[in-house]
């Protein structure tokens, strides 16, 4: 069976490598035929194609977004879980299908009890984060998380946080799931709003984004050649930081509550093991 996810250099893509290998291990190989589609927002127009080979899909957790419309779910689909209710919709299958997002079953995996070094941490979208951001975050005293890190090097600054602000979903989905507050803020126009919503409907909170101005990083051989870089650079820190710490005195986190976080982990570990008892008869051959 082969895993599919996409091959970006971002924490929540990287999840599903690191996290099947631990909960189904020995079950993914190279074998195409049949294809699992785990963690992210997978599910559009362009599936099929860049599936091409697979005889069976077998959908665990994703979410529907991007491109410009949804598959046609046929026989080829096998739908054990949708992050959530709005990728049902979309896919006009039942909303019994609707879990949420198979990250949350990092709480089979993860301990979460590390002493908190921060009060706050930020964790931006992977294409906005850079040393810009590391900079702000220094000046202010908050931890920055790099979503272009190692993946248990971003669970454990996530881990070490009181609050987690976070552009990167996945960065809120496993806050939410460690039981941290977390605040969504949004830099660039290209987040897809739509897998928030789906997500944070899943688990019965709202998606009320703050907005910062995008930062863009400083590049140092241009800085050296061009000092007034420098300048414009620190006066977009300056900005970007008196953003963020607004943000932080001004709006209330988010956090599921802790008998929806349970249910919906075990939720999600009983259609794992659904998907596992399957396995075992031989439902994927074909």
């Amino acid at each position: 069976m082969k895993l599919f996810y996409y091959q970006e250099n971002n924490f929540g893509d990287k999840l599903n490598p690191w996290l099947w290998s631990k909960l189904i291990p020995g079950v993914m190989d190279e074998d195409q035929n049949t294809t699992f589609i785990g963690i992210g927002t997978l599910i559009n127009d362009k599936l099929s194609l860049k599936t091409k080979n697979a005889r069976l899909r077998v959908i665990f957790g994703s979410g529907v977004g991007y491109e410009q419309g949804v598959p046609e779910v046929d026989n080829s689909y096998k739908i054990y879980c949708l992050r959530g209710p709005l990728s049902a919709q979309a896919l006009g299958v039942s909303t019994k299908l609707s879990v949420t997002d198979g990250a949350i079953l990092i709480r089979k995996l993860f301990n979460s009890n590390s002493k908190k070094q921060y009060k706050f941490s930020y964790i931006p979208h992977y294409e906005m984060a850079g040393e810009g951001w590391r900079l702000v975050c220094e000046r202010l005293g908050f931890g920055y998380i790099d979503p272009r890190w190692p993946i248990e090097e971003v669970l454990s600054c996530i881990s070490q946080s009181e609050v987690i602000l976070a552009e990167a979903m996945h960065g809120a989905i496993i806050a939410d799931s460690l039981r941290i507050p977390w605040i969504p803020v949004v830099s660039n126009s290209t987040i897809l709003s739509f897998k928030w919503q789906d997500w944070c409907q899943s688990i019965g909170t709202e998606y009320k984004p703050s907005y910062l101005k995008r930062l863009h990083h400083p590049r140092q051989k241009l800085d050296i050649l061009f000092p007034a870089r420098l300048t414009r650079d620190w006066f977009r820190q300056q900005e970007a930081a008196s953003q963020l710490l607004s943000i932080t005195k001004t709006v209330h986190p988010s956090l599921s509550t802790d008998k929806n976080v349970e249910n919906l982990t075990e939720e999600m570990y009983n259609r794992l093991q659904e998907f596992k008892e399957d396995l075992a008869k031989g439902a994927f051959i074909k």
